[in-house]
């Protein structure tokens, strides 16, 4: 056997006894026998280096440390769910979802998986064999852990099947479970080192390990769930049916799951599982409800950055009971003011939590939360903690009632509130309150902004405080050892951040509108806003009558963002910016009132000849349409490439028109 045969046949023994090992958990050979077969491989492949191959099982033991993470743009977004934590809500829930579908008597097929308590990922196979795989990120645009993804046991390398597709995007969770959380922790008290506070930390603290060998000694797990790109071959019928798909495949599934018929399935099998949860071998926070068959999925939609057709069950937040040490005041960066209880240290929902949110003077109010009282504090998921209720029988005599403060407390400036607000804000503004400077600073360098990479907080409360920064146009100022003279800071760090900022200059009108912070000013409304004006002076100089015209711009936007240029710091700022390089790419200015796609829905399908998803979008768009992610009657146009798949069909049935890309590029040009 030649030694290239040897290799092939080691790799897929060792493939196929690490799947039923780690996936099955039921081996077929001993521990020193899988060792030994594995040291042959090893050996075999640093005799002949040409030998080893992407699916080699060599590689779950880590690599070469990485430099940084790498930025992957996710060809389907990894958009979030909605969520539910009341009966209430779920009814509400298959309620919309059989009016949606103008079918209102009958039962769903609803299909439903358990809501890890871990990371979401997409892994990408290229003919069969994992290339690729990249954190959730944003939803749009997430991080390169390909090496770290690598280590985990359970995640075949090389898809179990003859013919697999060209490319297949699986969407799962990466997690570590309570045992092999334990023995971590164990280690970590062993070394002396730091503890972690509960399993989706340390899975999370794994994952983003730039030395892989530190991620293969971790013990992550991984279960499949859903499914972004794929290509060359035919999406199942069902969620159910995709679940079967990638276990035939060799992927990892959660056997905790179900198909129900309507809302009295959805809740009976949430209780049961909320009645087994203790039991379970991981952390979960709720289960996930979504209609079973993809065609009616598609049906159905998106709603803004959340599907309609599914929905997270969460399980009631975890509580407990601890003592209000004080009542302080933050200041956010649109100068709102947040009463903040101050708490002698409780361990609730995973973390210790020392402080927690009182939202607005009115809600102290409500809830009669003094210093010095007990109450219940409750923390759900990622959700920032908050004091639920006050237990005034165990109040003591010398408990203080809480009283806004008439000033605020980091600049001095008058705080007020209006009529039609809940929320008191400091009129200090950014030139007066470092806190809603370091705010909308922080705010600017964000991901979904200008996207600063290394300008955090901690960062950027030093350059705020050192008084070295001022407003987001200094940033551009900032020299090498102005920033290598900070705490926690060295000449190598400083050079990154600097060539981050210099990074951040080429960006988008959009992401810029949005990154100066115009309150009521979101993602989705600065978007709108640069496609109909396309130039930053336009918009600048726009009045009343030209913003409303603007997509869901109302006279609160738009009195908002008069506002907010009104202001000659402002328009200062976004003149000093541009004068300091950041630039975007032309946008054509297109009346889209009258442009060719001027109140009509697209949808994209297939894969286009020349243009991507995100060019043929921006082209859309440009010409007054809106890109939907589902057919419906009231898609004007279907655009499909290569492998259309169902959403073709489905254009077909209902008789919408089917556009080439060469069409579309033809509509769009005349």
């Amino acid at each position: 056997m030649s030694s290239a045969d040897a290799a092939r046949v080691l790799r897929d023994a060792l493939n196929l006894h690490g799947y039923r090992y780690h996936t099955l958990d039921t081996p077929t050979i001993s521990d020193a026998e899988y060792d030994q077969l594995f040291l042959q491989l090893q050996k075999l492949e640093e005799q002949h280096p040409e030998l080893k191959t992407s699916d080699s099982p060599t590689l779950r033991v880590g690599g070469a440390p990485l430099p940084e993470f790498s930025q992957v743009q996710h060809g389907v977004p990894m958009l979030s769910l909605n969520n539910g934590f009341a009966d209430d809500d779920v009814l509400a829930f298959d309620r919309r979802v059989r009016e949606g579908l103008d079918d209102a008597s009958s039962e769903m097929e609803y299909a439903i998986d358990l809501k890890f308590d871990g990371l979401a990922i997409n892994l990408r196979y290229i003919n069969g064999v994992f290339a690729q795989a990249a954190t959730r990120g944003d939803g749009y645009t997430g991080e390169d852990v390909t090496e770290n993804i690598r280590t985990i046991r359970s995640i075949p390398l090389r898809l179990h099947t003859d013919h697999p597709p060209a490319m297949l995007d699986v969407r799962g969770e990466v997690l570590m479970f309570k045992s092999d959380f334990e023995k971590l922790n164990q280690r970590q008290r062993d070394l002396g080192a730091k503890e972690f506070a509960n399993p989706r930390n340390a899975a999370a603290g794994s994952l983003r390990q730039l030395d892989s060998k530190i991620t293969a000694q971790r013990s992550l797990r991984f279960f499949a769930y859903g499914i972004g790109t794929l290509e060359g071959a035919t999406l199942p019928a069902t969620h159910r049916d995709l679940l079967s798909w990638y276990q035939s495949m060799g992927i990892p599934t959660c056997e905790e799951n179900a198909v129900v018929l309507g809302a009295q399935g959805l809740l009976a099998f949430y209780r049961s599982i909320q009645e087994k949860r203790a039991q379970l071998a991981y952390e979960i926070d709720g289960v996930v409800y979504k209609l079973n068959r993809f065609d009616l999925q598609e049906r159905l939609g998106f709603v803004s950055r959340a599907p309609r057709f599914a929905i997270a069950h969460k399980f009631p937040a975890e509580e407990a009971f601890t003592t209000v040490l004080d009542i302080e005041v933050q200041v956010g960066r649109t100068g709102a003011i947040t009463p903040v209880a101050r708490l002698a240290p409780v361990f609730v929902g995973g973390v210790t939590v020392t402080n927690a949110t009182l939202h607005n003077e009115e809600e102290v109010q409500r809830k009669d939360v003094r210093v010095g009282d007990t109450v219940i504090v409750r923390r759900a998921g990622d959700v920032i903690p908050e004091v639920l209720a006050s237990v005034p029988e165990k109040r003591p005599e010398h408990s203080q009632a809480f009283v806004l403060p008439a000033q605020c407390p980091i600049c001095g400036s008058p705080i007020v509130k209006l009529e039609d607000e809940a929320i008191a804000r400091c009129t200090g503004g950014w030139i007066k309150c470092a806190a809603q400077r370091k705010g909308g600073l922080f705010h600017f360098a964000s991901r979904k902004a200008l996207n600063i990479d290394g300008m955090g907080e901690q960062l950027i409360d030093q350059l705020v405080d050192k008084n070295v920064v001022t407003t987001a146009a200094d940033f551009y100022k900032l020299g090498l050892m102005a920033l290598a003279e900070l705490d926690r800071m060295a000449e190598k760090s400083a050079q990154n951040i600097l060539d981050a900022l210099e990074t951040s200059k080429s960006t988008s009108l959009p992401r810029f509108i949005y990154a100066l912070g115009i309150r009521h000013v979101g993602e989705s409304t600065a978007k709108d806003l640069a496609l109909y004006f396309a130039d930053m002076e336009a918009l600048m100089a726009a009045n009343e009558e030209q913003l409303l015209q603007v997509n869901d711009v109302g006279p609160v936007v738009a009195q908002s963002i008069m506002s907010f240029f009104a202001d000659p710091f402002n328009v200062e700022l976004v003149h000093q910016l541009i004068a300091s390089g950041i630039h975007w790419p032309a946008i054509e200015k297109v009346d889209l009132s009258a442009a060719v796609f001027a109140g009509k829905t697209l949808v994209l399908t297939g894969t286009l000849p020349s243009l991507s998803r995100e060019q043929a979008s921006a082209l859309i768009e440009r010409r007054g349409g809106k890109v939907a992610g589902s057919v419906s009657k009231k898609t004007s146009y279907v655009v499909a490439g290569e492998d259309a798949g169902s959403k073709l069909v489905k254009a077909t049935e209902l008789g919408v028109p089917v556009l080439t890309e060469e069409a579309l590029l033809a509509m769009c040009s005349a």
